[in-house]
């Protein structure tokens, strides 16, 4: 699965100022709702619920909050970098920074979690997090995302 397939450079935030968890998911929400034309507080409350059943911070300061919703047509994806990192009861206690917000179909059970898995593993590249953290913009964010990506799968 391509990432490009799941983000937009319209999804792509440089600078997201949030004082916690809890806001950060109502800023992504919004942009959420403005990017898929899905109601931001459906989407909040899909994943302030996910949130509850487990902390969706993987470590090393990135988190992977993600939800299913009845209206969603397809997978589309948000990333996100925080101008300060927050606390997001990651397994490793360290606070997030780098956030890619993942929301699907009800009914896309396997492609959702393919999707997961695409991210959580472009996410474990050390020197693309360190690319991540150091662009200017959202142009250059969308550009690591997506190049980084193509070139793997080819």
């Amino acid at each position: 699965m391509l990432l490009t397939s799941l983000i937009t450079r319209d999804a792509v935030l440089p600078s997201l100022k949030a004082n916690g968890k809890k806001q950060a998911l109502q800023e992504l929400s919004d942009r959420a709702g403005f990017v898929s034309n899905l109601a931001p507080r459906e989407i909040f409350d899909a994943l302030l619920q996910r949130e509850r059943l487990g902390s969706t911070g993987l470590g090393e300061g990135i988190a992977i909050p993600h939800a299913k919703l009845a209206r969603a047509t397809s997978i589309f994806g948000l990333f996100a970098r925080l101008v300060r990192p927050i606390d997001f009861e990651s397994i490793d206690g360290a606070p997030v920074d780098l956030v890619f917000l993942l929301v699907g179909p009800e009914s896309a059970g396997a492609d959702h979690l393919k999707a997961l898995a695409r991210i959580a593993r472009l996410l474990r590249d050390k020197a693309l997090i360190s690319k991540l953290r150091a662009a200017r913009d959202s142009a250059a964010l969308y550009a690591i995302l997506t190049e980084e990506q193509t070139s793997r799968a080819a």
